[in-house]
């Protein structure tokens, strides 16, 4: 499978250097420079115009006049002795695929997935009939790392691996650029914690979604 890893530049909107987010049809995650710089959530309140953004942080760090929509504990791991392996079967996906895409996670509820996630970077897929059952692929990129995201399998395909195919498929074209792979999950999702510690990832945080706007 040939690789990609598509810049960030029309999916990310920046305020002012201090804080950015990605656009609403792409995820709702966002981020501040400085979470203790009021100006840096002064940037952010612009950038979100009225909207809501998803943050990992310290909910402690949330200026009062924020509020709250939800806070959700989940677990950050790390994939450093995961084992690759490409898949012969997976192929990667393009925008042609979003549809199947959006319908597949319609179905599974991997978590947030819209129109334009997939320019996020390097999705794939297994198709059976020519039907999209399984997929997984990149969604954020702090440097030297990048996070394995929307990991799903169709029920009619489930205990078959395919997951597990695609999440080693996804991490080797994150070794071939030289970075890590990592995850996140609810921190009640035990059964996906349980398959990802033994594919070989490890605990390395236990941040909090943070679902916040400004009023």
């Amino acid at each position: 499978m040939r690789d990609a890893h598509p810049g960030l530049a029309d999916v990310v909107q920046v305020g002012s250097g201090r804080a950015g987010r990605y656009h609403h049809d792409v995820s709702p995650f966002g981020g501040v420079e400085d979470p203790a710089n009021p100006d840096c959530w002064e940037a952010l309140g612009q950038v979100l115009d009225g909207h809501w953004a998803a943050l990992i942080l310290d909910p402690a760090s949330i200026p009062e006049d924020w509020e709250v929509m939800t806070a959700i504990p989940g677990v950050q791991m790390d994939g450093t002795a995961l084992e690759p392996a490409e898949d012969h079967e997976a192929v990667v996906l393009t925008d042609e695929d979003v549809p199947d895409m959006l319908a597949l996670v319609e179905r599974t509820r991997p978590g947030p997935f819209l129109d334009r996630t997939n320019r996020m970077g390097r999705y794939i897929g297994i198709r059976r009939d020519g039907r999209l059952v399984a997929m997984a692929g990149e969604r954020l990129h702090p440097t030297g790392w990048t996070e394995i995201s929307a990991v799903c399998t169709d029920e009619s395909c489930r205990a078959q691996g395919l997951g597990t195919r695609l999440v080693r498929a996804v991490a080797a074209g994150i070794r071939s650029r030289g970075e890590r792979p990592f995850l996140h999950a609810s921190v009640d999702n035990h059964n996906a914690i349980r398959l990802y510690q033994s594919l070989g990832f490890t605990l390395r945080a236990t941040p909090t979604f943070n679902i916040l706007r400004r009023p």
